[in-house]
């Protein structure tokens, strides 16, 4: 696994500073090998999914362009830097384009993208942050054109999109050319010279659907996102959620470069002899070796925030 994927939370400003103790075990796994990236979602404002009116919303953008919360995301630009993972790549307001949380760019655009711009200037101000600014829209128009949304080059290095399995009924065809889909995510991102990423990605309304697995693989090996990071809880995943087995298949075999799922293996007899070392089958990309493994080992599968105090 090359990459870890975790959220602040965003009841008070308190957690979105990182509370003490939140991030240590991150940054632990993130300091183990050079060739990892932490990758965390910060959310905007605090109350963030409190079904706050527009009225509201427009109210706190407003105060928040004008430099009230700045101090939050100094703190926690400093407690990143003293934990030593100063090169995190940070999802900043994701799905603004949408209305579930109350960080949405919808009530206020202009204000919204001061406000981003004035957070990552905050950050950047913190000695020896090595941020990476990632600008995630959910796939779609949604509420509003995420390209309203979008704060300017300057403050943004990669281009994300939460892309899942949705509407009912919405063939992967249609998810790549609808407007602000993943043709025009990936088209913008190249006029604009940035990366591209894909935070979260998964099933959803249409079920266990094969179909956008093996398509959604082949798009991300197509283009080459900085980071993918599968959401692994039902019912969108495919190793913690059982309801989805036709696509665990596909996503196993992609992830291991078999054609199907191997048989398992017998139980070995006391002291065996080492079988010898072959080399791997051409289409096979094994667990940390080569370009293509890299890309895979890449995505995140959501683990619960003490998986790694458990296996420790």
């Amino acid at each position: 696994m090359k990459v870890a994927h975790t959220y602040l939370p965003g009841d008070r400003w308190q957690d979105i500073e990182g509370a003490p103790g939140f991030l240590d075990v991150w940054a632990r796994w993130r300091r183990e090998k050079a060739d990892r990236t932490l990758v965390l979602n910060v959310p905007m404002q605090e109350r963030n999914e409190e079904d706050l009116s527009d009225v509201q919303v427009r109210w706190l953008l407003r105060q928040a362009a004008d430099g009230a919360f700045d101090h939050h995301f100094r703190a926690l630009a400093q407690r990143l830097v003293e934990l030593e993972v100063p090169d995190t790549v940070i999802v900043l307001g994701w799905e603004m384009n949408g209305t579930t949380y109350t960080h949405r760019c919808g009530p206020d655009p202009e204000a919204w993208k001061t406000y981003w711009n004035r957070i990552v200037a905050t950050m950047r101000s913190v000695p020896g942050q090595k941020f990476r600014f990632d600008f995630a829209p959910s796939r779609g128009r949604d509420a509003v054109p995420w390209t309203d949304c979008y704060p300017g080059d300057a403050t943004v290095d990669v281009i994300g999109m939460d892309s899942y399995d949705q509407p009912s009924g919405l063939s992967f065809d249609d998810q790549v050319t609808e407007p602000y889909g993943l043709q025009q995510h990936v088209d913008f991102a190249k006029a604009h010279g940035k990366a591209i990423s894909y935070p979260e990605w998964g099933l959803f309304r249409n079920g266990d659907d094969a179909e956008y697995m093996r398509r959604m693989l082949d798009w991300i090996d197509a283009h080459k996102p900085l980071y993918n990071t599968l959401t692994d809880y039902c019912p969108h995943g495919v190793w913690q959620c059982s309801a989805n087995p036709r696509s665990s298949r596909i996503y196993r075999a992609a992830l291991y470069g078999r054609t199907e799922q191997p048989a398992p293996l017998p139980t070995p007899p006391p002291a065996p002899t080492p079988a010898p070392t072959t080399e791997p089958p051409a289409d096979c990309s094994p667990l940390g070796l080569g370009d293509w493994a890299g890309y895979w080992l890449g995505t995140n599968l959501c683990l619960p925030v003490d998986w790694w105090s458990r296996t420790r």
